[in-house]
């Protein structure tokens, strides 16, 4: 078969899994198919669309992105309704199976980056003495673990916190589901305990302007704290040239 024609078979599974899906989700939105009721089996659901088992499964694929379908335990999938969480659970898979890409890695964390400083920005100005005292104690933890693995779950931890200040389930949940896998990602330093100490430095400044309700210097200094963590760890490329042809390069003599 020529690569056009299987172009065209994969578009034209698609969009028969397009149809698949949005018909079944019309049902359950018109209580056809009950809450937590079983969907057909693939089987039926073949026999009925005159569909093959890919393109269902497609289907239910999509319906589960989309929060309709629950999944789990060796059962049939089921109906639900979407919510919040479910929809951003199923989402973030696709997503996390991109983190391997270095650009897409990138445009994660300068979401990470704006979304933090924003939180930051608006903990300098409302944060109460409750979210502020736990911000001092998240700061604490993440001073103890100091060169030690758990580092990097303090860490979380304490811009956690920052980000609670906000209020907003939508961003903290987005910000549980990829921060860690971030973090977790990324390659490690050639000294730890030196980058957990610049780190927890940095930590402590924000904390300080929070506490001091300065925003901008809030803001500023989260902005700079997450480029500068990022780019710490972003290797340089091989060279081809010796050290001596490298230093006169530098000197701009070659």
């Amino acid at each position: 078969m020529a690569l056009k024609d299987i172009e065209h078979q994969q578009k034209d599974q698609r969009r028969a899994a397009d149809v698949i899906a949005d018909a079944l989700i019309d049902e359950i939105r018109q209580g056809d198919i009950a809450i937590e009721a079983a969907l057909p089996t693939e089987r039926e659901l073949c026999e009925r669309f005159s569909a093959s088992r890919p393109t269902v499964r497609e289907a239910l694929a999509q319906m589960q992105m989309r929060g309709y379908v629950e999944t789990g335990s060796g059962r049939r999938p089921r109906a639900t309704r979407p919510s919040i969480q479910t929809v951003l659970q199923a989402t973030g898979m696709h997503l996390r199976e991109i983190l391997g890409d270095a650009e897409s890695g990138a445009h994660l964390e300068q979401m990470r980056q704006f979304i933090e400083a924003g939180a930051a920005r608006e903990a300098a100005l409302k944060a109460d003495n409750v979210q502020i005292t736990k911000l001092q104690a998240a700061l604490e933890e993440n001073y103890k673990s100091i060169g030690t693995p758990v580092f990097a779950e303090t860490d979380i931890a304490f811009h956690r916190a920052i980000v609670s200040v906000l209020g907003n389930p939508i961003i903290l949940k987005l910000h549980d589901m990829f921060v860690s896998a971030l973090l977790a990602g990324r390659a490690p330093t050639d000294d730890p305990k030196r980058y957990d100490m610049m780190a927890y430095e940095e930590h402590r400044a924000i904390y300080q302007a929070i506490l001091d309700g300065d925003v901008v210097t809030a803001t500023n200094i989260t902005d700079r704290h997450l480029a500068r963590s990022y780019r710490a760890r972003l290797s340089v490329p091989k060279t081809t040239l010796s050290e001596n042809q490298t230093e006169l390069a530098a000197k701009g003599l070659t």
